[in-house]
């Protein structure tokens, strides 16, 4: 019995003396764990004060080498829920929710995050003129999120206002597409543009790019 006792608390020890810093809930689990890099890893729970008459709150989720990745809940410092964020790469990422204090949804935002580790990436686009049809668009990547979707603005659980985004640029009603910028390229045809061969070529070999549709998951 003596002996299962040491091994129990041999691993215990190995185990946690991979992070630098962490702390044990009240349900016996490990949070807010770092590890010996200095990098913030798994379930993490936040606290931020009240400042300059700004209310506090506490936000839970998880983190992958210190970015925000998934799930995250806010709540007031009573416990109410206030929001449902989702995040890839530490950016906001697919939908997010807002919340009254009745619990009733006031906000749903769509948002499109971009990995911070790549000078481009590269998502589709629904071609308005076409519905139904997609182009593949690459993008010069400043390493954040962009409004990408549709936003919608609800009173007692109805819609009184939607919008649509398109890689950050609100789209006015039935008018034209906005332009997409001097540093985004779409490939609409077989006959590529010499940057977008170039692109390519450059980066022949590594993981496809994938279109997230705002699913959540714990992905590297």
């Amino acid at each position: 019995m003596r002996w299962i006792l040491l091994l129990a608390l041999l691993i215990s020890g190995s185990s946690y003396a991979q992070w630098k810093d962490y702390m044990i809930g009240v349900k016996g689990d490990t949070l807010n764990k770092v590890d010996l890099k200095g990098k913030k890893q798994g379930p993490w729970i936040n606290r931020y004060e009240s400042v300059r008459g700004e209310p506090g709150f506490e936000e839970e989720g998880e983190y992958y080498d210190d970015r925000k990745e998934g799930n995250w809940r806010k709540f007031n410092m009573t416990g109410d829920l206030l929001a449902i964020e989702n995040y890839h790469w530490g950016f906001l990422d697919g939908t997010s929710q807002y919340f009254n204090l009745a619990g009733n949804l006031i906000r749903e935002e769509s948002w499109r995050a971009f990995n911070p580790d790549k000078a481009y990436d590269t998502l589709d686009v629904e071609d308005v003129m076409n519905p139904g049809n997609y182009n593949s668009v690459i993008v010069k990547n400043e390493g954040s999120s962009l409004r990408h979707g549709t936003w919608s603005y609800y009173n007692d659980g109805m819609a009184f206002k939607t919008e649509f985004y398109r890689l950050g640029k609100l789209e006015q009603g039935n008018a034209a597409p906005p332009t997409l910028g001097s540093d985004t390229l779409v490939v609409s045809s077989n006959r590529k543009p010499k940057e977008v061969l170039e692109f390519e070529k450059k980066n022949a070999g590594k993981k496809k790019v994938k279109v997230r549709d705002g699913a959540v998951s714990y992905i590297p």
